[in-house]
């Protein structure tokens, strides 16, 4: 049992409150949806699958991330960090015509029950665990080929987009000329 007075408790003996300016944070910050999407890139990466952040589809919807995997197929990552999002969203089916597999990626802590129901097409659909520091594949997103012309068009325009990136990050002044997506 730890010393009650020692220096090295992140609790007051007296309130039982985390002591001001400890180290230690009293709870944890929430994992927001950058730390999932920095999660998935990593896993991702290992798996030489790369992908590109807030993708502008034909369709007029963003996915939160597409990428490319070795093969070629296209592969669309939703991200929800809350139980409303999660419920609350009625567009997710439209990525569906523009990718090959499709996840969705939450916190470990999310429940995850609703994925499992007929509305969430788990048959259809992966789903990856993720914080900010690394990603699990939970359920492996089935392969839905696209027709290869589709693939074609949606791999030409990500890399468009991502080089269209590349060269505006470098040079702002570019971000006058043509348009991503």
């Amino acid at each position: 049992m730890a010393d009650i007075d020692s220096p090295f408790s992140p609790i007051s003996p007296i309130s039982s409150s985390p002591i001001p300016n400890s180290p230690i944070p009293a709870t944890p910050a929430p994992i927001t949806a950058l730390d999932v999407a920095r999660g998935v890139g990593r896993l991702f990466a290992r798996n030489d699958i790369w992908c590109l952040p807030e993708m502008p589809l034909r369709c007029g919807r963003r996915a939160d991330l597409m990428g490319v995997d070795a093969k070629g197929h296209v592969i669309i990552v939703e991200i929800k960090v809350s139980r409303a999002d999660l419920l609350g969203d009625g567009k997710w089916t439209d990525y569906l015509d523009y990718c090959d597999r499709f996840y969705w990626a939450l916190p470990p802590t999310l429940d995850r029950a609703p994925l499992e129901s007929d509305a969430f097409l788990p048959e259809r659909c992966g789903v990856i665990a993720a914080d900010g520091y690394d990603a699990e594949i939970l359920r492996p997103a089935p392969l839905h080929q696209l027709a290869a012309a589709h693939r074609k068009v949606e791999t030409e325009r990500l890399a468009r987009a991502a080089l269209r990136r590349l060269v505006t990050q470098g040079d702002p002044q570019t971000l006058q000329w043509g348009k991503e997506g």
